[in-house]
């Protein structure tokens, strides 16, 4: 198997990745995100209320204060029940999760991925408002949101208040990319009518989901201070908080939406590595092969590096894979849904016999786009079939937004 020559490359463009980031101007102050809001003036809408608040460890305000620890303190209104999502209460586990509690305030933890995703009457009891205040990557098939769509729903049928505590999208919300899910495919991996790289953020997706399923709600959204759409994480001036045990930076929010389409398949993507979701591979694949392909594309704002790697969890655990790093070396002009379509396109033109696409469809949800990369159509070509679609997501998600 090839041997990683990215010893010299690598670091050469990481040093040109960063000083590209750098060299943009930084905001001239932090954002404020609905949770900074909350706990410097209050919120309106939760005066006098009985709050069940969904969250996780990423609902914390810029100086570290937990959004459950905001709330238990206030005069004006009660916490009374705390859920959890996928990943749980300290976003450790990569399994279904049971209730726990949360030893600052003895408060049950209801998880919301494990025996339910939806929270049940017994739950709810004392609550008359569902606080969202969690941190969302901007890609369909992140189940935070449809999280936040089940208790959406919840709130619909029994009548309760619902705030969004708003965060901004970190991979920004101008660029959308990939097809438009139909509504046949909505499932807990695609929430909503919306592409792979929708460019929304969890309030503005809240009132899409609710505008355009004519929910019955009193929907309020905690908006973000001083945050624009083409703000990626790195302008905001908010420390990263991973969201879950696999995303672990900046840039792997922003690969995941191309590089985990193919997690249905026999590819590594870098779990049980130092750099998920920044490197795919297999025991099968010829990294050097993989690598030149990618590179013929002149992809922008990507570079791909041949390596070899040995995953110590989930999938080719303890094998040697060879593949590729996605280095990515301008923030501002990646595509990572495009990336990702060229690497499946490479993946099916040089190893066919190899790699099991039984389960291809499994993220991508959009059987035409699958049936294209099978049949070898040029992923370019691929990219352009959904571009009506997403003229039209933009038409339908003006509305909704809540950002310059």
């Amino acid at each position: 198997m090839p041997t990683a020559p990215a010893s010299l490359l690598a670091p050469l463009l990481l040093a040109a990745a960063f000083a590209a980031a750098l060299a943009a101007p930084l905001a001239a102050q932090a954002v404020k995100t609905g949770a900074d809001v909350l706990q410097a003036r209050g919120v309106p809408a939760l005066a006098g209320r009985k709050v069940g608040l969904i969250t996780n460890h990423t609902g914390r305000t810029a100086d570290g204060v937990r959004t459950v620890d905001v709330l238990k303190r206030s005069n004006d209104c009660a916490l009374v029940a705390l859920f959890s999502p996928e990943h749980g209460w300290e976003g450790l586990v990569d399994d279904k999760v049971g209730n726990t509690t949360d030893g600052a305030t003895g408060l049950v933890v209801y998880s919301l991925y494990g025996e339910t995703r939806t929270p049940t009457d017994a739950m709810l009891q004392g609550v008359d408002t569902l606080v969202f205040d969690i941190q969302d990557i901007g890609c369909r098939f992140y189940t935070y949101v449809s999280t936040m769509r089940n208790c959406l729903e919840t709130a619909a049928k029994k009548q309760l208040r619902f705030v969004v505590l708003d965060r901004p999208n970190p991979i920004g919300g101008v660029k959308v990319e990939g097809p438009v899910l139909a509504a046949e495919r909505q499932d807990f991996v695609g929430a909503h009518r919306i592409p792979l790289r929708h460019g929304m953020t969890a309030g503005e997706l809240a009132r899409m989901i609710v505008g355009e399923d004519g929910l019955p709600l009193d929907l309020h959204v905690v908006r973000c201070e001083g945050w624009q759409r083409a703000d990626l994480w790195d302008r905001t001036g908010q420390p990263w908080i991973h969201p879950s045990p696999n995303m672990r930076r900046l840039t792997q929010a922003l690969t995941y939406p191309g590089m985990g389409l193919w997690e249905g398949t026999n590819v590594s993507v870098g779990r049980g590595t130092d750099t998920p979701f920044e490197i795919l591979g297999a025991p099968w694949i010829d990294g050097r092969v993989l690598a030149a392909r990618l590179t013929q594309a002149q992809l922008p704002g990507v570079a791909f590096v041949p390596v070899v790697f040995t995953p110590t969890g989930s999938k080719h655990q303890g094998k040697a894979c060879g593949g590729v790093h996605v280095l990515v070396t301008d923030w501002r002009t990646f595509e990572p849904v495009r990336t990702g379509v060229h690497i499946g396109c490479a993946l099916r033109a040089l190893f066919a016999d190899a790699w099991d696409t039984k389960k291809l469809d499994w993220l991508l949800k959009h059987q035409p786009t699958a049936d294209a990369l099978l049949a070898g159509q040029e992923p370019d070509a691929i990219c352009a079939s959904w571009q009506k679609e997403l003229d039209l997501f933009r038409l339908r998600r003006k509305p909704f937004l809540l950002y310059e």
